[in-house]
């Protein structure tokens, strides 16, 4: 225990609210691996207010954005130190220029994003221009990139997170119920679009975490597996985004939102990025 810094135990007590002795605990029997102690404290038990992409908060801007079309849509973040540049118009209008240059040549990586042209050099060279000029670090942080029948964006909190939502049909009667489904993902932050989206990595660790939450409660071995797998259909519930209750009307699901209107529309995909 008394390799584990002082830092990395207040940084994993931020993360998770979890108290300080057993954050200590946690990494080290961990070995200092922050991801594994928050496992460790979950199977404890342990009631934790960790926050999905709430990391120790990095500066910047988000921008989304479609084409006319609205069949492709792009996220680009671009990244600084302080909330001083972030908020700076000049460097709100970079961020933009980057995105528009991303939606009009839609690489498929952000290493291929920052070879596109701006100006005459390539977008990582202005990046690089942008440190000299500004004083402080500069990166482009996230790209990511959608197609679908129809593609809404949504810019949260000014410029800190943005969304794009594939529809599966295409009408601008569904734009603003795309617009609706984008500030769900926003706010509630879910892992995929439905559970047969969610990996095998990520289903196995909440069942593992939810057999030894009921070890630990005293529950029989016979029962274990069948208690993990109803914890295992909450996570579906909470953090899929069609099964999620719709947050402007907790009485429906999204799914089900978007079944009002149209009996077969749905969400193909989703892309979120935020700053931290």
């Amino acid at each position: 225990m008394s390799d584990i810094s002082a830092a990395d135990v207040k940084k994993l007590r931020d993360q998770t609210g979890a108290g300080m002795m057993d954050c200590k605990k946690a990494l080290s029997e961990a070995d200092g691996d922050s991801e594994k102690a928050i496992e460790i404290l979950r199977k404890k038990g342990q009631k934790l207010s960790l926050k999905r992409a709430e990391r120790e908060a990095k500066e910047g801007v988000v921008i989304a954005l479609v084409d006319d079309d609205q069949t492709k849509g792009v996220i680009v973040r671009l990244s600084c130190e302080t909330d001083f540049v972030a908020k700076n118009q000049d460097f709100i209008d970079l961020t933009k220029e980057i995105a528009a240059i991303a939606l009009q040549t839609f690489p498929t990586s952000r290493e291929e994003l920052l070879m596109q042209n701006m100006n005459g050099i390539t977008i990582a060279d202005k990046v690089v221009e942008q440190v000299g000029k500004i004083g402080e670090k500069i990166e482009l942080a996230s790209y990511e990139s959608l197609e679908a029948p129809l593609v809404v964006p949504y810019i949260h909190m000014g410029f800190k997170a943005g969304v794009i939502v594939g529809l599966n049909k295409a009408s601008e009667t569904f734009v603003d119920a795309g617009k609706d489904v984008a500030m769900q993902v926003a706010a509630m932050k879910p892992v995929a679009v439905d559970k047969d989206g969610v990996d095998q990595t990520t289903i196995a660790k909440e069942i593992e975490i939810g057999m030894e939450q009921a070890r630990l409660e005293g529950k029989p071995e016979a029962m274990l597996e069948k208690i993990a797998m109803g914890k295992l259909a909450k996570f579906f519930k909470e953090q899929t985004l069609l099964n999620q209750s719709f947050v402007k009307d907790n009485s429906l699901t999204v799914d089900q939102y978007l079944k009002k209107m149209d009996g077969d529309l749905t969400v193909e995909a989703f892309r979120h990025v935020a700053l931290g």
